[in-house]
């Protein structure tokens, strides 16, 4: 059993009858949702998924987990997701799967969030990771400019064929290429700010509790409650 699917099993276990769940999305989460599906059609699990993805929600449709947007529930009791890069200090960066918005949305809607990682994921400082900024495309040159400018190594994203990658709204993503991020919250004010800029990749102050896989075993921190 790989990292990923250790920490996806793990993380499933939280998840008890009548939740409403947030669903992650990426390769990590994955291990999740199937787990999540194992316990919904072997165990009778009753739960409702909110996806953060049309890729999750795909899957999880085929898994026979019952699904409800966003916007028919009036709040999410546990979201698990995938993480690209968590600090020492628990802040987090997310969007490798461009995925971010959707993300963003539920987890801010979670009583609790829950990231699951292998080792690698955990880091000293955050910004090694490439931070992904949604943008919307109409005047994206422009932010790409301005990101260069202040001297924050922009990249739009294309995939392996160069064409631009889309967002499930039809977003852009700009990953900036920072190496280390000195004052997260301070970038992350300036640019929310930014016309344009739909959301970005960091969330602070956002996890409860993080799952992290080690080739010796599973190790769970509680960070808040």
């Amino acid at each position: 059993m790989n990292l990923k699917q250790l920490v996806g099993i793990e993380a499933a276990k939280y998840v008890e009858d009548g939740m409403i769940v947030g669903l992650g999305t990426g390769s990590t989460a994955y291990y999740m949702v199937e787990e999540i599906g194992r316990r919904v059609n072997e165990e009778n699990l009753k739960v409702i998924g909110v996806t953060t993805s049309k890729a999750t929600e795909k899957q999880a449709l085929a898994l026979n987990i019952p699904l409800k947007s966003i916007d028919d529930v009036t709040h999410v009791d546990v979201t698990i997701d995938g993480a690209d890069e968590i600090s020492k200090d628990y802040q987090g960066i997310k969007g490798g799967g461009a995925a971010l918005l959707f993300e963003k949305i539920v987890a801010e809607s979670s009583k609790k969030n829950i990231w699951i990682v292998d080792e690698s994921k955990m880091v000293d400082y955050l910004g090694a990771f490439p931070l992904p900024v949604e943008v919307i495309p109409y005047g994206s040159t422009q932010l790409l400019n301005l990101f260069a400018e202040k001297n924050l190594h922009p990249i739009l994203r294309r995939d392996d064929n160069g064409t631009i990658i889309q967002t499930d709204s039809q977003n852009y993503i700009i990953d900036l290429h920072i190496g280390k991020i000195e004052h997260p919250h301070q970038l992350a004010d300036w640019l929310i700010k930014q016309a344009g800029v739909v959301e970005h990749g960091l969330f602070l102050d956002t996890v409860s509790t993080v799952i992290v896989g080690h080739p010796e075993g599973v190790e769970t921190i509680q960070v808040r409650d």
